[in-house]
This record gives C-alpha cells, structure tokens and sequence, in this order.
C-alpha cells in the first residue's frame, strides 16, 4: 500500500511502504497495474504490498534473531530454535498461544501446506529446510484451526495496482471491500525473516505479507502470487520469506484473479494508499490448514 496509509498498525505501514515503492517504480518504468503495487496511467496509482499481519502476543523468553538467512541455519533441523516474539503494537490479533521454538518430527517432515477453500484446493510444496520457523509456525496455527473460516482480504490486480497476488491469513478479515482494519490482524506474535533471496517472487510462489521497512516481522498473512511482473518488488529492493509454490490449485487463484476486485468503498486506489483492502469478488473463504 502507500506510504500515506494504515499508519495505525505495523501491517498497514508495510503495505504503505511497498505501494509507495511500487507507485515510484511505475512512473519511472511505465508498469501496468498488477496486484499490490503501482500505479495506472492517468495518475500513480497505488501501489499495494503484500502486508503482513504485525500482531505479536505476550512475550516469549527467546534471544532475538536479526539475519536468520538460510546461511545461517544449523545443519539439522533438529537444531533450530525459533523465535516468536509479542506482539506490542497493538494491532488486532486472534492469539491461540505461540509455537514452540523447537521443531517437532512431523514439522521436520512436512512437505506440503494443503489449503482447502470454498473455491477448492490449494496445495504449496514447502521449502521447509529454507523456511523452518515459517513452516513451525504454519503447523501451530493450522492445529488450532487458526484459519478455519477466515477469508482472503486482498485481490491484487495487474490492472488496479500494478502487482498480481491473493492475500490471505488475516483471521479477523471481513473481506468485503468495506472493513478498513482488513489486512491488520494477526495471531498475536511475530517472527524473523527467513530465506531472503532464495526463491524469485515468480507466478506460482508463496511468501509472508511484510513491507520493506518492517523486517522481521512475519505473523499469519500470505499471499500468493499469479504473476511473474511481482519481480518488480524484489527488484526495488523488497524482500519477503518465501516459503513454498503452488504445485496444485493454479487455476483456482486464477480463477479468482479473474473474477475482480470489490474496490475499497468504490475506490480501487484507496489500496495502495494503504486505506483499505479491494477484497476478490469470487469470495474466498479457507475452511481448513493442514501441513502434511
């Protein structure tokens, strides 16, 4: 989103900050609107981020990380202690606990996110050694059904913002086009970044909602993209944990993209000012998690 916008909580900052980046970029290379990002040619348009959910919960008694790149995991994944810290800036949150900081065998194990939804199913194939605590984490909400009945909040289109992804993981979402808290909700803590620049923000790709100036600070929001000119956001210096592609369920996501946004309260520029979310037309609501 835009720099101007959701200053209120750190999710709606991170949106800002990459809408603002991406509205620069558009000028500057004539972008067409693709979801999340720029702007369109009568004016710079907004560009929207992919914003993650900054709520933190109570205090976790953990060392903080500051660069837990994929060069900086131990060898074995039994080794790895995850940090997940509390949430203090207030941002609302459905906080069920938090994850335990080391991984258990099914986590070590796990291979796939399967996603099931009211449109279908969405299978991710997990780069876990890559992304350890994102996985961890995923596994601990997906047990307490964290995301059972929660919708999809943002439909970023090339033609409205310049970005092309679907954001979900918002658990207090109304996903209606009017919510104007929609995208700052969370479980309640936050987490490090992880493999930073180890897979391409390419069609297909997953990665957790964060803005440029907010790293560190992952929680329960992801998009996936549907595109591939989201490679415009890394360029400009943007980086994301990217925890896995889509291996089944494409044409759903596509499907959906095609299918339009409900423009924020009519304005579809209000998203990358950082106001409101455009939530997808074809309503989409994620009935169950699992990680297998």
């Amino acid at each position: 989103m835009s720099t101007t916008g959701r200053a209120t909580t750190p999710r709606r900052r991170l949106r800002s900050t990459l809408g603002a980046g991406l509205g620069l970029l558009a000028l500057a290379g004539s972008l067409v609107a693709c979801s999340d990002g720029s702007a369109s040619t009568a004016e710079a348009t907004p560009s929207a981020s992919p914003s993650a959910s900054d709520s933190e919960g109570p205090k976790v008694t953990h060392t903080e990380l500051t660069q837990p790149t994929p060069s900086a995991q131990p060898t074995s994944l039994r080794q790895v202690t995850c940090e997940y810290r509390k949430d203090d800036t207030g941002a609302p949150a459905k906080f069920v606990g938090f994850p335990p900081s080391k991984l258990s065998r099914s986590v070590i194990a796990a291979k796939k996110m399967v996603i099931t939804t009211n449109q279908g199913r969405i299978v991710i194939d997990l780069a876990t050694r890559d992304v350890p605590c994102a996985v961890n984490s995923f596994a601990f909400l997906a047990k307490k059904n964290f995301f059972d009945n929660t919708v999809c909040h943002r439909l970023a289109t090339v033609e409205t913002v310049g970005l092309g992804m679907l954001q979900c993981g918002d658990p207090l979402a109304k996903g209606d086009g009017k919510n104007k808290n929609d995208g700052a909700g969370g479980p309640g803590y936050v987490f490090n970044d992880e493999n930073l620049g180890g897979m391409p923000l390419a069609r297909g790709t997953v990665g957790l909602a964060q803005a440029t100036e907010d790293a560190n600070s992952n929680g329960s929001q992801f998009f996936i993209s549907f595109t591939d000119e989201n490679t415009q956001l890394t360029a400009m210096g943007a980086a994301f944990t990217m925890i896995g592609v889509v291996s089944k369920g494409m044409d759903i996501i596509d499907k959906i993209a095609k299918g339009g946004i409900i423009p924020f309260n009519g304005d579809p520029t209000a998203d990358v000012r950082g106001e409101g979310s455009n939530a997808p037309k074809k309503r989409v609501v994620i009935k169950d998690v699992a990680i297998v």
